[in-house]
């Protein structure tokens, strides 16, 4: 059976293009836009030798189902690495909430020099030798001071710090279903890409096909020519389709090794190793694909994000209310002193111990009402992202139902296809049996071979329309 591309060269790079139109048309989040942005840039980086650590190391060659082009991708992604950093970033920031409600300890040492000692003015005839309403300066105090010590600090009540403390799981969880929501989109323009360099193989092998059918149609054309049965123009036209057919395989062996690049440079796997694609697609696998209609908002990991998010509001409108409460805080010091003449930090007794113990409560008055302000401003952020939530839950179900009405079209559509690519290749075949008999003209045969390869198109769109269907619905519902 012969099989071929529609308009030519350019028929996988419009693939291409429409991969990336619909990437970045989709709602998620403007996550999608970001992975297309990093293909393409790490992309350009690799060719240019901006990857060190790889080009150190020698080609490695891979075999990989889409399951494992997936796994590859979690472990290697860039954008999955600094979302689960994001993650990291998040305990620390958790483990700096922590360290508030533990006790603060702080150490000092410290040594003064007075060059001049400070004097105290002293009335006059307090002492014998003096006058009655003169002042009379008396220095107070040594040449050198010395001290050393150890203060603690612990906080017994602070309603913002306990807030900050149960929030610490929800802002865990916040980043950890941001990197969900950035792996499922990796996954999904995975799923994309390879399933479109699996069409496109079988492209190839329709090219392939439809050259070895050319040439021995040319063939057969010089040899009637020879004989008196066919014009010099049937066996240009022949060759001028083989050579069509011989460029566009050049042209489309370019395009495949370009999506080959895009697919590595998605999983973040270095450009200089080798990948093979162990998968197959066959139209039973498209065509016996179900979709359901049952789905609930909260198997999509955006959904789960914005709930996190709603959680967080909430906890921000309970930290601010908790300004209006009074802190309480408790502290300690212990340290020694040394008054001396001379610098002799270990001359004895001239050390004189000091401590105490301090607690002090804190309660707001007014504040030019700040706190109200910062509880209004968390109140409107909550009744955003419940908004959001709403606005969600309408492109959900318009993202789900506009991919089972795609899959449906794309479906019948492919079945037609398939039916007017099998008789258009029969056309052609008996076409040229007519025209080789010397029954047929050399229009009809052309005309035959337009439409066998038009047909061969429509069909190859409609089995990729219909499997990126069925990837956008299993996106839609968050079952990616």
């Amino acid at each position: 059976m012969n099989r071929k591309f529609k308009k030519g060269r350019s028929h996988l790079r419009t693939h291409w293009r429409n991969i990336a139109r619909r990437i970045l048309d989709s709602p998620t989040y403007g996550i999608l836009p970001l992975v297309l942005l990093l293909m393409a840039s790490g992309l350009r980086a690799q060719q240019k030798g901006g990857a060190p650590s790889s080009a150190a190391q020698s080609p490695q060659f891979y075999q990989f189902s889409l399951a494992q082009a997936i796994d590859f991708a979690s472990k290697n992604s860039v954008a999955v690495k600094n979302a689960l950093l994001d993650y990291q970033i998040q305990i620390q920031s958790n483990r700096a909430t922590t360290s508030q409600a533990l006790p603060q300890i702080t150490g000092s040492v410290g040594s003064t020099y007075f060059s001049q000692i400070p004097v105290t003015p002293v009335p006059g005839g307090l002492f014998p030798g003096t006058v009655a309403g003169k002042l009379y300066p008396f220095p107070f105090g040594t040449t050198w001071s010395n001290n050393f010590g150890a203060t603690l600090k612990q906080v017994l009540f602070d309603g913002q710090v306990f807030v900050g403390l149960q929030a610490r799981q929800a802002s865990l969880d916040f980043y950890q279903k941001k990197a969900e929501i950035t792996a499922q989109a990796i996954r999904a323009n995975i799923n994309k890409v390879y399933y479109q360099l699996l069409i496109a193989k079988t492209q190839i092998a329709q090219i392939d096909a439809n050259i070895h059918s050319q040439e021995e149609l040319l063939h057969n054309s010089t040899e009637m020519f020879k004989n008196g049965f066919a014009e010099q123009l049937d066996i240009d036209k022949a060759s001028v389709q083989l050579a069509n057919l011989q460029s566009e395989r050049v042209q489309v062996d370019y395009n495949i090794s370009y999506g080959y690049l895009g697919l590595k440079v998605l999983m973040g796997m270095p450009v200089q190793d080798s990948l093979a694609l162990t998968d197959s697609l066959t139209y039973d696998m498209v065509r016996d694909a179900t979709l359901s209609d049952e789905y609930k908002y909260s198997d999509r990991r955006d959904f789960q994000l914005l709930e996190i998010n709603r959680e967080l509001n909430e906890f921000d409108i309970k930290r601010y209310r908790k300004e209006y409460i009074p802190t309480v805080n408790l502290s300690a010091t212990y340290q020694k002193n040394q008054y001396t003449s001379t610098l002799e930090p270990f001359a004895k007794d001239t050390w004189f111990p000091e401590s105490f113990i301090g607690l002090s409560i804190n309660v707001p008055i007014f504040d030019g009402f700040y706190k109200a302000a910062n509880i209004s401003e968390a109140k409107l952020k909550l009744r955003q992202t419940l908004n959001d939530q709403d606005s969600l839950k309408i492109r959900i179900d318009y993202d789900v139902r506009e991919s089972q009405l795609r899959f449906a079209t794309a479906l019948t559509t492919l079945d037609f296809q398939k039916k007017n690519m099998d008789l258009a290749e029969k056309v052609y075949g008996q076409t040229r049996k007519k025209y080789e008999q010397g029954l047929g003209s050399n229009i009809e045969i052309t005309n035959a071979f337009a439409d066998e390869r038009t047909a061969q198109a429509n069909y190859f769109n409609a089995l990729y329309n219909a499997i990126t269907a069925r990837v956008d619905y299993l996106n839609a519902i968050g079952k990616l």
